[in-house]
């Protein structure tokens, strides 16, 4: 039987590369992002692989609980979720970022993570089993100026909810991954105040990095909790 996987964030970026990995692996996949065309976009590059779409707004309950809905009425479960769903602003520092950003950051990054959790846990609660990957970052880490506040909070938080994952469920068969990359050449990078350099790019992760960890904690026995992966760039450029 193919595993199941919805994907948030998908239709770019590491999202992306984990629906693309995960579609050669061969498991069937629900690609939720804010707009379809992206989505769209990356279905057609998934081969053979049965896949839906949807446009979801992961701080919208309601919305992440019609993507779980339309991933159960396709493929019959759920095994896995990936909460990578994520943004950042150009003003992120405590003296600039406006209430609103910091809220919309952050009902995004981490209330978005848990409204998807929320929707997929009673089927996979019913399955006594699955994996939840979130998406963090090594600002999740260490907080600074390059990342900001409220992405850093968000990312911080991030780690609180996959060990509460594996604390409360982990008898019931469902466990969680936290991945920390470090810079990735992704859309992201574009967003920040000032420019990065086409040397620092050169040097950082690319997405399929990221795929290739989330396919390798998707692949381990159910027996195995991976709780924390880092991932981080070999040459460090500063600007």
């Amino acid at each position: 039987m193919s595993k199941t996987a919805i994907i948030t964030g998908a239709g770019t970026g590491i999202g992306a590369s984990i629906a693309l990995a995960y579609a050669k692996a061969g498991y069937n996949l629900a690609l939720a992002g804010r707009r379809v065309e992206p989505l769209e976009e990356i279905a057609g590059q998934c081969g053979d692989a049965r896949v839906e779409i949807r446009a979801t707004d992961v701080a919208d309950p309601q919305a992440v609980q019609s993507l779980a809905k339309q991933a159960v009425d396709a493929f019959g479960r759920i095994d896995i979720l990936v909460n990578n769903a994520g943004i950042n602003t150009k003003k992120r520092h405590l003296s600039d970022i406006s209430d609103r950003d910091w809220e919309r950051v952050l009902a995004i990054n981490l209330t978005g993570a848990f409204h998807a959790f929320r929707a997929v846990l009673p089927q996979m609660k019913t399955q006594r089993d699955g994996l939840v990957i979130n998406i963090s970052s090594m600002a999740g880490k260490r907080a600074g100026m390059i990342s900001g506040a409220a992405y850093s909070a968000s990312k911080f938080g991030m780690a609180a909810l996959t060990q509460s994952i594996n604390a409360e469920f982990r008898d019931q068969g469902i466990r969680a991954c936290c991945i920390y990359p470090g810079e990735v050449d992704t859309p992201i990078l574009a967003h920040r105040p000032n420019p990065v350099s086409d040397a620092k790019r050169a040097a950082a992760l690319l997405p399929e990095d990221i795929a290739a960890a989330a396919v390798m904690v998707a692949q381990m026995p159910d027996r195995v909790i991976v709780e924390e992966i880092t991932i981080f760039p070999r040459r460090v450029i500063s600007k």
